[in-house]
């Protein structure tokens, strides 16, 4: 059974995310620029993002019972889409135009082997598509959900989700972004030792053995906090808030599903909430803009308050039925994310190559090749390479049961939870 109002949230976010990069706002003036120097539509739909993953990769886990099934699931549901969009971006697109970076392709070994872990924004090595930034938090998440699951500790989400946000507002200015990769050499040591801690861990996990499963998933777990506590490149305040987003948004879960006391979850989510305008206020400001992206801390706070309400507004909702044309863009919103970004450039070799007009309703024009394009292929990445990706990951997954048959039942914490089948 799908939530329409996940997918509805999913898919509205994934567009937005689209319409930011695209630089939309721009054609509105004077309310558009204004728009964008105090609300930051990036910020808005990835915090929103974070807070859909937050509610429903846990309980995923958790309905599933079996970490190695959540991670055969994981790996075929965001790998086989990225590794096809980049190659065929680096293949088809013109070089001047790629929408993989130079920076990306100028130093190829380091940097597609870092981004091939999702882990790249972790060790100071630039995404090979720009909104791949944010699978390296989901990455995280996952790590920390499975250490957590395997611990006995995932309902825990409260107090953890306030620890995070507890670090952001105490700390937020004070750790420094990438202390670990200080220089080329740094940077190369980390790359390889995350690849091998990381291989290790999913090893154990893929094994199915309960000791082996248990040490790869507190491996995973380890290696992800070292990461993001000592290695982001973001500020650390982002870095905090959008873990304590995440695990708030499993605390809301919780909640609901009458596995905490509803008034924790509610002030763990007012404490959260608090904290993610106040990080704003207090620390994004020079030097934290070239990392958050945003044009000052109204932008940051009032776009990260304005997931939260969005988010509240589905969940009053959640027991309605949302229009078809919503549902169906969460369907394939995790297309739209990959896709939009090679969409855009091809838009933008497209201008240099077309004259288009300037000004009237002509300007809005590529606006409009754009989002059609966008639309169309993420529909057929949908079909052609996402729905076979899931496909085969449950061969994978069936087969590894067979192969290596689980010596144990199955998490005892297994519980009824929703399905989704959005990239969260």
């Amino acid at each position: 059974m799908r939530l329409g109002w996940l997918d509805a949230l999913r898919g509205i976010a994934a567009l937005l995310v689209a319409i930011h990069h695209f630089g939309v706002l721009k054609l509105l003036p004077p309310a558009g620029p204004w728009i964008e120097d105090h609300f930051d539509l990036g910020i808005y739909a990835v915090m929103l993002f974070f807070l859909v993953s937050g509610y429903i990769v846990p309980a995923s886990l958790e309905r599933r019972g079996d970490v190695r099934g959540f991670w055969v699931g994981r790996i075929f549901r965001i790998y086989p889409l990225l590794l096809i969009v980049i190659t065929l971006s680096l293949v088809i697109l013109p070089k001047d135009f790629s929408a993989v970076p130079g920076v990306v392709t100028d130093h190829p070994v380091r940097s597609y082997l870092a981004n091939l872990t999702l882990l790249h924004e972790m060790l100071n090595i630039p995404s090979a598509l720009g909104a791949m930034w944010t699978l390296c938090y989901e990455m995280v998440f996952y790590f920390f959900v499975s250490a957590l699951f395997v611990k006995g500790w995932h309902r825990q989400s409260a107090g953890i989700s306030v620890f995070f946000a507890g670090a952001a507002l105490l700390l937020g200015a004070f750790v420094t972004p990438a202390m670990i990769t200080t220089n080329t050499a740094s940077t190369q040591h980390l790359i390889t030792a995350t690849i091998v801690v990381m291989i290790t861990g999913l090893v154990c996990v893929l094994s199915g053995r309960p000791e082996l499963v248990r040490t790869g998933a507190m491996v995973l777990g380890g290696l992800g906090a070292v990461l993001l506590f000592f290695n982001a490149r973001s500020t650390f305040f982002e870095s905090m808030m959008i873990l304590a987003t995440m695990f708030a948004g499993t605390a809301i879960f919780r909640a609901e599903k009458k596995q905490i006391d509803p008034l924790l979850a509610v002030i763990t989510c007012g404490f959260v909430l608090t904290s993610g305008f106040l990080v704003g206020f207090l620390y994004n400001h020079g030097d934290a803009l070239n990392r958050t992206w945003t044009a000052g801390w109204i932008a940051f706070s009032a776009s990260y308050l304005g997931a939260w309400l969005s988010f509240g507004f589905g969940m009053l909702l959640r027991n309605r039925r949302w229009p078809r044309p919503l549902t169906w863009l969460g369907k394939v919103s995790y297309s739209v994310y990959v896709v939009h970004i090679p969409v855009l450039w091809g838009i933008y070799w497209l201008e240099k190559n077309v004259h288009f007009a300037q000004h009237g309703a002509g300007k809005f024009v590529p606006t409009l090749i754009f989002l059609a394009a966008v639309m169309v292929f993420s529909q057929l990445t949908y079909s052609l390479v996402e729905m076979p990706g899931q496909n085969l990951g449950k061969k994978v997954a069936k087969m590894l049961d067979r192969r290596l048959p689980q010596t144990a039942p199955k998490h005892a914490a297994a519980e009824q939870a929703p399905v989704s089948s959005g990239v969260s």
